[in-house]
């Protein structure tokens, strides 16, 4: 495939949409002129935009930084630029078994011939991307469509501009625009263009309207949608290894993660005991507060008014807010920085209890016993993520079985995310679709089922006129 082509400059005076298709008219001539690369050429470009990554590794980690406000470089290396990376490794390590032919079954009366699965390219694959996790988010969609063969046309988040910037120049360098492109502008007009399958990650609400413009064109569209996802501590276990990593996970990337825990099941009798861990790992994990570098700046002033918002509608309506670690006042002090807090006393009529929460605040419920804290989750949309803490017991079986998410992690929270060779996306409401593992490749490829015909055709005895033979291979095959 090649990939030093650049289309066509757009027009002055372009509105988005027609720049939007003129890229993805050339896009599509190319891989209609190319067809699929091989797997040689799909590995090469896997490796030479790992390679590209890692060489920006400075460059996005300040780009990131700048975008925040404030952003720990060591959690962008971590959960943006490794994470890529990693995917980028399993994809070129298994991409020959993820291409190979799949045998499938023959009927009896055709059993001459043969049946088989080939993957090949769906085309040109439109990713839109948040602001969140503006390089993993954006990437990991864009290499396992290169991974499956096809063409790329990527439009990231506005929130996120000297990341964009970036990837931009990134891509530009290693790819022609006839073959992976960035491009900013109108959501809505993206969203509406013909693509042969759309990736969106972000909110259900713009999720929504994504899906009904995509459907205008018949697109087959993958949504993250995130969503309120709970987490369950089983009686007995508020401990210092589960609190540190309901930690860890709520207040990384300042609680902008969209499988960050949303909020805590725990058991009544131990609520006391969970707030005091909690608040002193909270006080470990940033010794300096929530002015430490470490801390991340919640993204805007707009993202900030929203979260402020919420806890003084809980506040309003009888909630009790505790801001947790040292020196929680001086989150004052920085732009758009939120102190870790802690919501008791929720009830069903607060926003907080129904809005995912894109932030350091940690709403906590007391449960009687694991059937209650069941009942709780299930009574609300299916979320994109589940933690539970407990033994290897029956309580964690029936976690496991009652409920339905995304994806689950025991004893831990978040690091699900980073394993390749599982899928990862929603479920209802928090999305459809995957795009990591193998079930990524598949969702951007088309299984083309093949059928050879043996030199022995059974069904030219089923074929008119019709007499004796036909009744009686008919009653053989339909005993």
């Amino acid at each position: 495939m090649p990939t030093t082509t650049k289309a066509n400059p757009t027009s002055a005076g372009q509105s988005d949409r027609e720049r939007f298709s003129d890229i993805l008219t050339v896009q599509r001539a190319a891989y209609l002129r190319d067809g699929a690369p091989s797997l040689t050429q799909r590995r090469s470009d896997l490796k030479k935009f790992k390679a590209a990554l890692l060489s920006r590794r400075e460059a996005i980690e300040a780009a990131i930084n700048t975008d925040f406000g404030n952003r720990s470089r060591h959690e962008t290396a971590m959960m943006e630029i490794l994470g890529v990376v990693q995917g980028i490794d399993y994809l070129v390590r298994n991409l020959r078994r993820f291409l190979r032919p799949a045998r499938r079954h023959i009927a009896l009366h055709q059993r001459a011939g043969s049946n088989h699965i080939e993957y090949q390219p769906l085309g040109v694959v439109g990713v839109i991307s948040p602001w969140n996790y503006p390089v993993n988010l954006s990437l990991m969609p864009v290499v396992t469509a290169i991974a499956a063969g096809n063409r790329v046309m990527l439009k990231p988040s506005k929130f996120s501009p000297a990341t964009n910037a970036e990837l931009a120049s990134m891509v530009a360098e290693i790819f022609g625009e006839d073959q992976v492109t960035v491009v900013n502008g109108d959501g809505a007009a993206f969203s509406s263009l013909p693509f042969d399958h759309l990736v969106f990650t972000g909110s259900s609400a713009v999720g929504r309207s994504v899906m009904k413009a995509a459907s205008e064109s018949l697109v087959p569209v993958t949504l993250e949608l995130g969503g309120k996802s709970p987490t369950i501590v089983a009686k007995g276990h508020v401990h210092d290894r589960a609190v540190s990593s309901i930690v860890f996970g709520k207040l990384l990337s300042g609680g902008q993660t969209c499988i960050a825990p949303d909020y805590a099941l725990v058991h009544e009798s131990e609520i006391d005991t969970f707030v005091n861990t909690y608040d002193r790992l909270v006080k470990t994990a940033y010794p300096d507060g929530p002015t430490s570098k470490d801390y991340t700046s919640i993204v805007n002033d707009k993202q900030y008014s929203i979260l402020l918002d919420l806890v003084e509608d809980a506040r309003a309506h009888g909630a009790l807010i505790i801001e947790v670690g040292h020196r929680p006042e001086d989150a004052t002090q920085r732009p758009h920085t939120f102190a870790p807090t802690v919501v008791l006393g929720v009830t069903d009529d607060m926003r907080i209890a129904h809005e995912e929460i894109f932030g350091p605040i940690l709403p906590i419920f007391p449960y009687r016993d694991i059937d209650d804290a069941i009942d709780y989750v299930n009574a609300r949309p299916r979320p994109l993520a589940l933690y539970y803490f407990g033994g290897k017991d029956a309580d964690r079986r029936k976690v496991l079985d009652r409920t339905t998410s995304g994806n689950v992690t025991v004893n831990g929270t978040i690091m699900h995310v980073g394993q390749d060779d599982l899928p990862f996306g929603g479920v209802g409401e928090s999305g459809m679709g995957k795009y990591h593992g193998i079930e990524g490749f598949r969702t951007l490829s088309h299984p083309k089922g093949i059928y050879v015909q043996g030199r022995w055709n059974s069904i030219t005895l089923l074929q008119a006129p019709f007499g004796r033979r036909a009744d009686a291979l008919l009653n053989f095959f339909l005993r």
